[in-house]
């Protein structure tokens, strides 16, 4: 097969926002015939992990948001994560939304790995982050924003992931690859993990 099997005749914006645009793509398709194809075209946007700073006889903990979208008309749990604006670095985009959104400093950030968030019709490139050593202090929500900061156990917010309360497939993801680190760390056993 060829290697892109859509031949490009010509393509454009069609609308826009702050937030994203859409791009029509006039193609020649693997058929022969002639289509459109439509791409909501999205900055890249990072995913937290805030693994917060050891407390004194507390187990390993999590902070993580519970939050208000609009578009599904649901709360939904989440890490907190935003869009990467033009000329900001990944990391400097991880820790400017972990401020923001649960007013958290980190002392290291892990890179974890990457993904296409919705790729048959959006082309964002989620980038996922393992903040250690975070400490909270007052978020900086924008006015768009509706959302609570919630600190669990490491062991809780696990069993969340596991039992499908995380409905967020990024946050879900981004959890998903450390759960085993973060079980590790946390020195869950067999039994806590049931």
């Amino acid at each position: 097969m060829d290697s892109e099997p859509f031949k490009p005749l010509s393509s454009s914006v069609v609308w826009s926002c702050p937030w994203y645009s859409v791009r029509r793509d006039d193609l020649v398709l693997p058929n022969g015939r002639h289509g459109a194809y439509f791409v909501v075209q999205k900055e890249p946007a990072v995913w937290v992990i805030p693994l917060l700073a050891p407390a004194a006889g507390a187990p390993d903990r999590l902070a993580l948001i519970r939050n208000y979208r609009h578009t599904v008309k649901d709360w939904c749990w989440e890490i907190p994560a935003g869009s990467v604006k033009p000329g900001q670095s990944l990391e400097a985009a991880a820790r400017e939304e972990l401020r923001q959104e649960v007013g958290g400093t980190a002392v290291a950030l892990e890179y974890l790995g990457r993904s296409y968030i919705a790729n048959g019709i959006c082309n964002e490139v989620g980038h996922f982050y393992l903040a250690t050593g975070v400490t909270l202090a007052r978020p900086q929500h924008e006015a768009a924003e509706v959302m609570e900061v919630h600190v669990l156990p490491v062991a809780e917010a696990l069993r969340m992931l596991r039992a499908g309360e995380i409905h967020d497939a990024p946050s879900a993801l981004a959890l998903h690859m450390v759960a085993d680190r973060l079980e590790a760390s946390a020195g869950m056993g067999a039994k806590e993990q049931t």
